[in-house]
């Protein structure tokens, strides 16, 4: 059988090292913030439409999307009303609709299967997805331990990186849809032991043997 995992984690929390492990262990991973990028790319079914909502300076010189103007027009100072839920409303049907073929497509591959949708989003956009999941897994870590990594990683300023936290969900949102918690401020072994754990269950309601 096919057994839907969705994960989920605020920004800088982790939830990309514990979604690589999983694909490692042989789920299939459907990474949504893959397909958003996806959908912006030149040719994409996005990009024409952001740049008849936001504006022609959304697409740089190359044709490209100007991801620091749009995020600036979204998350900044500068923002307009209901900006993020007017891109939202652009990007989220395309991407669930990728999702489902995705889906559709391991699930066809093999009859038992462990899928895992790796959604940032999931506790703002889990009533509009056209799946249900047999386990929630929200990976967490301190509000100033996911600061300090954006400000490490993504050469976001202490602002930035609050910003972006305040835009989404709260913990207590994730909290509230999750069944499991990763601590991903714990050390990175003890980590990865509780995501080899979580597979071998899952495996087990699946009947697929762990790789």
């Amino acid at each position: 059988m096919v057994i839907r995992i969705g994960l989920t984690g605020g920004i800088a929390a982790g939830k990309s090292t514990v979604s690589s492990r999983l694909r490692e262990l042989g789920a299939t991973v459907i990474d949504y913030d893959a397909l958003a990028r996806q959908i912006v790319e030149p040719g994409g079914a996005a990009l024409p439409r952001i740049v008849k909502e936001f504006g022609p300076q959304a697409v740089g010189a190359d044709g490209r999307l100007d991801r620091s103007w749009l995020a600036g027009q979204v998350f900044g100072p500068q923002a307009g009303p209901q900006a993020r839920q007017r891109l939202d409303a652009i990007e989220h049907p395309l991407i669930f609709q990728q999702a489902k073929r995705l889906d559709a497509l391991a699930a066809s591959e093999t009859g038992d299967a462990i899928i895992v949708h790796d959604i940032p989003l999931l506790a703002e956009v889990i009533e509009d997805l056209p799946f249900t999941f047999a386990h929630i897994v929200t990976v967490e870590a301190p509000e100033h331990v996911r600061i300090e990594r954006m400000m490490r990683t993504r050469g976001m300023d202490r602002g930035q990186a609050q910003a972006r936290i305040d835009s989404q969900s709260p913990r207590s949102a994730r909290l509230a849809i999750a069944d499991t918690v990763v601590d991903s401020d714990a050390d990175l072994p003890v980590m990865l032991a509780r995501v080899d754990r979580l597979y071998t269950q899952w495996a087990r309601e699946s009947c697929v043997r762990p790789a």
